[in-house]
């Protein structure tokens, strides 16, 4: 730009010369004036002026590289600002250069070539979350070990000094304000920074001895919330990472192929039912996941010892119950029409907590023992027992999470499932339970579980 200007400027003086030369003199005979010289210099362009005549994609790529280096701490957008600026001005004071707030093609290579080094480090990359399509930067060398489950991802270091979780869940009318309150109150925490926008928001602290940085969003009811945990020793080397992970994180990015299954609730409610008379309980795997605590109404805390992930059951013990009546499951019912015995949500019941029947019936899916149930039972059915019309066992009815979206082709998943009898039977006596005995009154044996989650 300041060349362009310096050839506009010598242009227009080289035409101003050229006009002066070919005026005829007014006067004949009279001696010419001499004409006095001006010397035209073009303003120096402030370092904002120049960051601004670059295109959005350089300016994107010069505020990273400048973060990753631990010069920028500010959010990587692309606009010009001072910080951005003195960044520039402190990276160039830190090579021994003049701080002029604008890099020469020398400075600039030098600054891309460290930013990338950083970056190799610590094995940065842009991943897009399974089971929820969330799009983020990971530093893979950093944190290596990951886990997943329907409640979001977490990645850890070996031995647990820097720590990214991804979480997700439900709230009723969400508004940023009303979920930053929330994450304030997490124990530990004591904040000391906060942004709170109409569309996301930030807090940064310490929570016990790590410091955190916590970035979330929410679309709908579904409320993703990125947070970072490092040990104060670590930060040097985190710091930089935080900066491009906030500015990476893109909780709901267009046209994602999710395939994973929507989050679970705070609390949530199923059925149980009792298999023997010393507190013995199979029920939903997925609703007793995640738990701070598991409850089965009316008699206390249950413990979940025992799962089986390929058909989603679960074991659950209760300690010093009394006057449990446990279901008879030793025949084999047939798997056309049923009876569903469960307990529904307290939503479907004004509140109450009765037992009640539903009629479904099974119909074989492919490549598996597992059916489909049509219809589908309300909400806090899953785990429900189902007879078939002579009142013997069929098996333990599931509701499935709905897939929040998928492959374009994928066949879409049954809602509801019924696990035969013979798969719970084998399940209950790998782990330890007599099948044997019980009575026929499902609504006796049923009980209602709940699962309380953070």
């Amino acid at each position: 730009m300041r060349s362009m200007l310096s050839a506009t400027l010598m242009v227009l003086a080289m035409g101003t010369s050229a006009q002066a030369q070919m005026t005829t003199p007014s006067t004949a005979g009279a001696r010419p004036k001499p004409v006095a010289t001006v010397t035209i210099r073009p303003a120096l362009q402030k370092p904002e002026e120049t960051a601004n005549a670059m295109a959005q994609a350089e300016r994107l790529a010069l505020q990273s590289d400048l973060a990753w280096v631990g010069q920028y701490n500010g959010a990587i957008s692309g606009e010009v600002s001072e910080r951005m600026v003195a960044a520039i001005k402190e990276f160039q004071k830190g090579r021994g250069g003049k701080p002029t707030g604008v890099l020469n093609p020398q400075e600039r290579g030098v600054l891309a070539d460290t930013a990338k080094r950083r970056q190799e480090n610590v094995g940065w990359k842009i991943v897009t979350d399974p089971g929820t399509g969330v799009r983020l930067g990971i530093p893979s060398k950093l944190v290596p070990q990951q886990a997943s489950d329907a409640n979001g991802t977490k990645w850890t270091s070996p031995t647990g000094t820097v720590q990214i979780q991804l979480t997700r869940r439900k709230e009723t009318s969400p508004t940023t304000a009303k979920l930053a309150e929330q994450e304030k109150k997490e124990p530990g925490r004591n904040i000391d920074y906060t942004v709170v926008k109409p569309d996301f928001f930030v807090l940064s602290g310490l929570q016990g001895l790590k410091k955190f940085y916590l970035r979330g969003t929410f679309k709908g009811d579904e409320v993703r919330i990125l947070t970072i945990l490092y040990d104060q020793a670590t930060e040097n080397t985190v710091e930089p990472v935080v900066i491009a992970m906030s500015s990476a994180f893109n909780a709901f990015p267009a046209g994602a192929q999710v395939a994973g299954p929507a989050p679970r609730k705070t609390v949530e409610y199923g059925t149980g039912v009792v298999v023997s008379d010393d507190g013995a309980i199979v029920a939903d795997r997925q609703i007793t996941d995640g738990c701070l605590a598991i409850a089965v109404a009316g008699y206390g805390n249950a413990d979940r010892i025992a799962e089986d992930k390929d058909h989603d059951l679960a074991l659950l013990r209760l300690y010093g119950a009394r006057g449990l009546k446990p279901l008879d499951i030793a025949g084999s019912g047939a798997r056309t029409a049923l009876d569903l015995t469960g307990i529904a949500d307290p939503q479907s019941q004004g509140g109450a907590a009765a037992a009640s029947s539903v009629k479904a019936s099974a119909a074989q899916t492919g490549g598996g023992n597992d059916n489909a149930l049509t219809p589908a039972p309300a909400l806090g059915f899953s785990g429900a027992a189902a007879l078939d019309s002579a009142g013997k066992f069929a098996g333990i009815a599931l509701l499935k999470p709905m897939v929040v979206a998928g492959p374009p082709n994928a066949a879409p998943a049954a809602q509801a499932t019924l696990v035969p009898a013979d798969t719970v039977r084998d399940f209950l006596r790998a782990n330890g339970v007599n099948v044997s005995g019980g009575s026929s009154d499902a609504k006796a044996a049923v009980v209602r579980v709940i699962c309380v989650r953070k």
